[in-house]
């Protein structure tokens, strides 16, 4: 995940801060020096962190933070307002057309996630109520336009063709087939380069000026790091971006192009690549993207997440069944897929506050959830329903159907029995009471146990 190695360096700053009780001048500018350099080594431009630093800086000195009871906790306050402030200080939406349809021009060099993240961004609007059209433009890499209608197909998004002819006509008649469709979206896929070039620059001009475009969304790379800055830069200035969509976000990169992006030219980050799913696509905020960095988690994001893969009558589904208490191992098997959909356990865990620093330097083994859909997957329909009724024969020919041990049913079987119990507490006649019993057992539960292969408990 981007970020990591910086928000390991700065959770080790504002350690040594919280330390030291009052903080003197000296102290606060030691500190700034060590942000200065996990900055610089998380590849942000060295003019924005210079920025960066002295704003912060100026506002740590003052007189109400070193005099404050809680100086350090100030400090970083100050630290998350100025990393919210430098990539952008609202959540920035697309521009939308007053009369349909809305033009989004794509554009990015070759290899940057261009294509799939126009699905994906198609996809996106298309579950918020839009009729998008995605138009085929890139005519001269191979098999871009087939890789086009696969991912459209994935994202039940139309996909307008016209074969390896003239781009800029094909960006004409895909906005007549939009109009005359009752498409309010066009989303048109662009060529890309493997380097900015003259004619590439030259033909977006074009089909900018054919389409007039509400929103030229740049895609860029962010394992390229500063390059994607530059990259940024360079289409700018021939064609005016409005925005960028950063893809692979998810990589193990140093992150440094998603804070220097906006500070650079001037044009905010509106969406995010997070993998390599459809659904893996989110909208950028700035806020939440500083609270991961300083290590704070992202609720919303999860909750965000959740929502879509649990429908408001999925949930009233699985609350009616644990006042009822009749969830069951099928009921779980749901879950576990709906959690696989949600993205990898250590993403999902890394947006909850206060966890993400306990798991950092764990090897948390997504695999672990095929292992329990396994099991359940061995089991007569009568023992999903009723895992009571599960004896040792029982347990040695699920383990031997799974390709596990009898050792990790009988771990499930337990684990799922707790989780019953734990239900029941709160369908007691003292629930409120049980509740706040429960919110203190998961308060106090370990989740380093998570990220245990083999030995560990299994993740639900």
């Amino acid at each position: 995940m981007a970020f990591e190695g910086l928000s390991e360096k700065l959770n080790n700053v504002f350690k040594k801060l919280k330390s030291r009780g009052k903080l003197t001048e000296s102290d606060v500018n030691e500190a700034m020096r060590e942000v200065k350099l996990a900055l610089l080594e998380a590849d942000v431009s060295y003019k924005v962190v210079k920025d960066f630093v002295k704003k912060v800086s100026e506002r740590a000195v003052g007189e109400e933070v070193l005099a404050s009871l809680t100086p350090a906790q100030q400090v970083i306050k100050i630290v998350d307002e100025e990393l919210v402030s430098l990539m952008g200080n609202s959540n920035s939406r697309i521009n939308f057309a007053s009369k349909p349809p809305t033009v989004i021009m794509m554009c990015g060099l070759q290899g940057s996630g261009k294509t799939t993240h126009a699905a994906k961004l198609a996809k996106m609007l298309k579950k918020e109520g839009h009729r998008p059209l995605l138009a085929a433009c890139d005519i001269y890499r191979p098999a871009a336009i087939n890789q086009l209608q696969v991912v459209g197909h994935k994202a039940d998004v139309k996909v307008f063709e016209m074969g390896q002819i003239d781009p800029v006509i094909i960006a004409k008649q895909a906005l007549a087939h939009a109009k005359d469709y009752g498409h309010d979206v066009l989303i048109i896929d662009t060529a890309g380069r493997l380097h900015v070039d003259e004619a590439l620059m030259d033909e977006l001009k074009k089909i900018k000026e054919l389409t007039t475009p509400d929103e030229i969304m740049l895609v860029v790379d962010a394992m390229t790091g500063q390059d994607a800055v530059n990259v940024a830069k360079a289409f700018d200035e021939a064609v005016g971006i409005t925005s960028v969509l950063m893809s692979k976000l998810d990589s193990d990169t140093r992150g440094g192009a998603a804070l220097s992006v906006l500070a650079v030219t001037g044009k905010p980050i509106k969406f995010v690549g997070m993998g390599e799913k459809l659904d893996d696509f989110e909208q950028f905020h700035p806020e939440r993207m500083a609270s991961r960095i300083l290590g704070m988690g992202d609720v919303l994001t999860l909750i965000e997440k959740a929502e879509n893969v649990m429908t408001k009558q999925d949930a009233e589904k699985l609350s009616q069944k644990f006042k009822e208490n009749t969830f069951d191992m099928d009921d779980l098997l749901d879950q576990m897929k709906q959690i696989k959909r949600m993205g990898s356990m250590k993403s999902i865990i890394g947006m909850l506050p206060g966890v993400s620093e306990k798991i950092k330097d764990a090897d948390i083994d997504d695999s672990q959830l095929g292992r329990i859909e396994a099991i359940i997957t061995s089991m007569t329909k009568a023992e999903r329903a009723k895992p009571s009724i599960i004896n040792p024969s029982r347990k040695k020919r699920i383990a031997a159907g799974s390709g596990t041990r009898v050792e990790d049913v009988n771990r499930l079987l337990k684990q799922f029995d707790q989780m019953q119990k734990m239900m029941k507490q709160f369908t007691g006649k003292n629930s409120k009471m049980n509740l706040r019993k429960a919110r203190k057992k998961l308060a106090g539960m370990n989740f380093d146990k998570i990220a245990g292969k083999g030995g560990g408990d299994l993740p639900f």
